[in-house]
């Protein structure tokens, strides 16, 4: 018998403002939810058809009444999900959480809303990422197949965007390089890379959900057998890497500075995000002592962090 898929819902206003609907979006996120999608919380309005949307250029809008919904993997029960999403409260500083609800969302209704909604994406001149199945792109395209899974990472998301933009234009640097994706999620940086010309990804991510994630998806991209996933101890007998990508936290990234030091070779690149705009300077001065870092490069509020490994520390 179908169970569904666990949703969590919460309630929330235009009045309270954009910033504040996206952190309920990244703290659904934070606490593992698969997707994030904002609803029309008046079904009136939407049988009027008020609830579409069309926003002029540079305008953000929203409806009077937003709903949004994280979605989680099956199986999960009710207990476990509100204790990911106490955990992630308090690194969003949300207190007291905000009101919930929980309800289901059955497979086959689940499968077509998704697959009516995502639209292959481009990312800087040659990379889109695309659902199977869909015929895209042209002579020289990169295209990196990815439908929903287990893992969180579709490239919809702005931090995973400015890594992709970063990929794709660093292609050239990519030509055999031994990359690890810190906190791969679904994979798409690791499989990115192999697409684009990287030798070798470590993907590894405290999930073990995550590490089926990305070997299914670099499979399903046949770069498989160039993918190593798994838990953060699979680097412990690895050389150090002439990129690392990690799309994680500020709190996280903060901690493991002196840890990528190691995991970087002189020379080589370090691309951070999972950055909102402003948490850059701080980030920059951990760094430092290890890296030369560049100037921030910020995306719908979000900020990604490059950097180059030093040969001396300071």
């Amino acid at each position: 018998m179908d169970q569904g898929w666990p949703e969590v819902r919460v309630e929330a206003r235009a009045g309270d403002g954009e910033t504040a609907i996206e952190r309920l979006e990244d703290w659904l996120l934070e606490a593992g939810a698969l997707s994030v999608t904002l609803l029309d919380r008046d079904d009136a309005d939407a049988a009027s058809g008020a609830a579409v949307l069309e926003p002029g250029p540079g305008e953000t809008q929203l409806w009077r009444h937003v709903t949004v919904v994280g979605l989680f993997e099956q199986g999960m029960t009710v207990e476990s999900i509100d204790a990911r999403l106490a955990a992630a409260a308090a690194t969003f500083a949300l207190d007291p959480m905000p009101v919930r609800r929980h309800s289901r969302l059955h497979d086959a209704v689940w499968e077509r809303a998704w697959m009516d909604g995502y639209a292959p994406m481009r990312f800087g001149q040659r990379l889109i990422v695309a659902p199977h199945g869909q015929d895209i792109g042209a002579a020289g395209d990169v295209v990196l197949r990815l439908d929903p899974g287990l893992a969180f990472g579709t490239g919809t998301h702005p931090t995973t965007a400015l890594c992709l933009q970063w990929l794709d234009a660093k292609a050239d640097s990519l030509d055999g390089a031994a990359v690890i994706d810190y906190g791969a999620g679904s994979g798409v940086l690791a499989i990115a890379a192999l697409l684009l010309g990287a030798g070798r990804v470590d993907a590894v991510d405290i999930d073990p959900q995550a590490h089926l994630a990305s070997h299914d998806n670099a499979q399903r991209n046949g770069v498989g057998k160039r993918l190593a996933a798994g838990p953060v101890a699979l680097l412990e007998d690895r050389p150090p890497a002439d990129i690392l990508l990690a799309n994680i936290l500020q709190g996280p990234l903060m901690e493991l500075a002196e840890r990528f030091a190691g995991l970087v070779r002189p020379g080589g690149q370090l691309v951070m995000s999972g950055l909102l705009a402003g948490q850059g300077e701080a980030l920059r001065v951990r760094y430092t002592p290890w890296f030369d870092v560049a100037p921030d490069v910020t995306q719908d509020g979000w900020t990604r962090l490059d950097a180059v490994r030093r040969s001396g520390d300071a």
